[in-house]
């Protein structure tokens, strides 16, 4: 029961917000309750809400701070003498601008974070997509795609792999090295394939076509009234530090965030009026985003809590027949990047992974070939679109893209990715059936 029920609430999740029946903040609220309310547990409910509102609340609140800090120096036109230089570097060719946004993302994302990973790369690219009149959704795809291949021993998924299996990270990176290789030269590819599709206009749809240009045109004397150049140094060294005490030090990054913005608004706007002006302009996008991160949170609380989490795993390995178990690495390898829609990360690696393992240890596979097979997708290329996950409500709201146009668009890329991956993982004899 708990199982068919927890299925139908991520569909319908999905489906409204595919359709555009609903929000997704209403979607995140409302088809969560409503399941739970079905399955009988009533009072109960709020408490699972207010345990997933709680295990977001810092998702939420460095989202929240982020966004007033960039917003803050960007006002302030830290990003103006760095986009012209990226516009040097990699002139006006879409193409080459898709390119190294990638390349951007891969190089923070070797920390293993994603937040920090779209945090960086999505606010420094984004102006040069608005100069140049691109689509944001390559700029989040672009990202996505770069983070989601460089699974390295330090990630969520391998960790949590290698800590559940009991098996080293580096036994089940070293093997998926030359299949990461493969991954990111697709990655690359496909960039660039969508870069010059960009030329012709084909990706550009009205909304945010519409909004760009709104960007592109705003009043220029109040614009320039904001800028500080002679703060140029002092803000690029600000945001040095605070890249450094995330990646380096691993410093929380709420809190470097939080106390960054102080400093940041100390430094450009030390007028009281100035510093409550530049905080109003930018604090609807920052609750915006903010209340959605926590409605995903109440979504996922109800789900866990409520053991629609456990049930829907406990179906998924007892689906699997017997006969066809000594395929289970290949069936999961494909169906991996999808799964990501469906489970969070703890709930599959903590709570399906271990039997899968076991039920292919039962029939000769070693646990660490399952392992290896969920990791080509699974919250790897599949966390930056799952609506399980703050990252991707990080992503869209750092592009200023919908959810859904998000979804849509990425989505097949990201599974492209992935099989990618597997069929690597076949040729090289990572994988077997």
């Amino acid at each position: 029961m708990l199982a068919i029920l927890g299925t139908l609430t991520v569909v319908a999740l999905l489906a409204l917000i595919l359709t555009k029946r609903l929000t997704p903040l209403s979607a995140l609220i409302t088809v969560p309750v409503i399941a739970s309310l079905v399955a009988g547990f009533g009072p109960k409910t709020a408490v699972f809400m207010l345990h997933g509102v709680q295990s977001v609340a810092g998702v939420a609140g460095m989202f929240i701070f982020a966004i007033l800090y960039f917003g803050i120096v960007s006002d302030a036109g830290m990003l103006r003498p760095l986009i012209d230089r990226l516009l040097k570097a990699v002139g006006k060719d879409p193409a080459r601008i898709a390119m190294g946004t990638a390349l951007l993302a891969l190089l923070v994302h070797l920390d293993g974070s994603g937040a920090v990973t779209f945090l960086v790369t999505i606010p420094v690219m984004r102006p040069l997509f608005e100069r140049t009149g691109m689509d944001r959704r390559v700029l989040a795809c672009a990202a996505s795609m770069a983070a989601g291949v460089n699974f390295l021993p330090w990630t969520g998924p391998m960790i949590r792999a290698s800590s559940v299996l009991h098996v080293p990270a580096t036994t089940l990176f070293n093997p998926l090295l030359p299949v990461q290789i493969v991954g990111l030269i697709f990655v690359f590819a496909a960039t660039y394939w969508m870069g010059r599709r960009q030329r012709t206009g084909l990706y550009v749809s009205a909304p945010l076509a519409t909004e760009a240009s709104v960007i592109q045109h705003r009043d220029e004397p109040s614009v320039r009234s904001l800028v500080r150049p002679k703060r140029f140094a002092a803000n690029l060294a600000l945001t040095a530090i605070l890249l450094i005490l995330m990646i380096g030090f691993k410093v929380e990054p709420m809190v470097v965030f939080m106390l960054g913005l102080v400093v940041a608004l100390q430094i450009n706007y030390p007028s009281l009026k100035e510093q409550q002006e530049r905080i109003d302009s930018h604090a609807r996008a920052a609750l915006l985003m903010a209340s959605i991160l926590l409605a995903a949170g109440a979504f996922t609380g109800i789900m866990k809590e409520s053991g629609m989490m456990t049930a829907m795993a406990n179906a998924a390995v007892a689906l699997v027949p017997h006969t066809t178990a000594h395929y289970l690495p290949l069936l999961l390898a494909v169906l991996a990047m999808p799964l990501s829609l469906i489970f969070d990360p703890d709930s599959f690696y903590f709570g399906v992974l271990p039997v899968l393992s076991m039920a292919g240890n039962a029939m000769g596979i070693p646990p660490a070939e399952v392992a290896q097979a969920a990791l080509l997708g699974l919250h790897t290329t599949g966390f930056p679109v799952s609506p399980l996950t703050p990252a991707t409500y990080l992503v869209v709201g750092l592009a200023g893209v919908e959810l859904r146009e998000h979804q849509k668009f990425s989505i097949p890329y990201l599974f492209a990715a992935s099989l990618v991956m597997t069929a690597a993982a076949l040729a090289i004899g990572v994988l077997h059936f």
